[in-house]
């Protein structure tokens, strides 16, 4: 005796989450991503159908097999894939499952999607993504590309191309959106939290005061020099 899964049809395709690296192909013609596990090495468009990652001729999702697009239900459960080392300069993106899925706890595996958005993560400094610059990786005949803030992304000798061209030359109406800055800690930055009262604060102000000086002193001589 076999047992059949639950069939579902619902009216509106189901919505997941993801991460995965932007991609931009050698001839900047077309943008795309790359997965961080299973299939990585077969970059998808945004709005794409799922290969089998081990070369079989079956159709994705097959039962029997794990190939497909992959996909969990939370936002939050993606982002949390975002704290691992390896996979910190990846982006979140939100998708639509279309066509054939399997539906598991934690999320689907299924034939095609729609890549709806994408969110960048800050840049190495902290700042808010402004650019996509290249990663220093890619697979053949792509670059894999992360976020980068104005001032890191100048220079460098690196391609960089900005978030409204990559949602451009993505298609599909993908929108692309840069996480908010990383913030710095609460704590740290509030002075009733941290205990600092009017002296302690008095004598942070006249420290930077001097330092100012100071370095009004050093353009002003460096000035003179010129």
């Amino acid at each position: 005796m076999r047992f059949r899964l639950p069939e579902e049809r619902p009216e509106e395709p189901p919505t997941g989450y993801k991460i995965a690296h932007p991609m931009l192909s050698q001839d900047g013609t077309r943008a795309g991503f790359t997965g961080v596990s299973l299939g990585g090495s077969l970059p998808y468009g945004a709005l794409d159908e799922a290969r089998c990652a081990y070369g079989r001729r079956h159709r994705a999702p097959n039962r029997r097999c794990d190939c497909g697009f992959h996909c969990v239900h939370e936002r939050a459960a993606a982002e949390g894939l975002l704290c691992t080392a390896e996979h910190r300069r990846a982006a979140l993106l939100q998708v639509t499952v279309l066509g054939a899925y399997i539906r598991f706890e934690q999320g689907f595996r299924y034939a095609r999607q729609r890549v709806r958005s994408m969110t960048v993560q800050p840049c190495g400094c902290g700042a808010a993504a402004a650019r996509l610059a290249d990663a220093g990786w890619g697979r053949p005949g792509w670059r894999a590309l992360e976020g980068v803030c104005g001032t890191c992304g100048r220079g460098g000798g690196r391609a960089v191309v900005s978030l409204g061209r990559f949602a451009a030359v993505a298609g599909e109406g993908l929108r692309v959106v840069a996480e908010p800055p990383v913030s710095a800690d609460p704590v740290a930055s509030d002075p009733a939290a941290s205990g600092l009262g009017l002296p302690e604060l008095t004598a942070e102000a006249a420290l930077l005061q001097a330092r100012l000086d100071w370095f009004q002193s050093q353009l002003g001589r460096l000035r003179e020099r010129d």
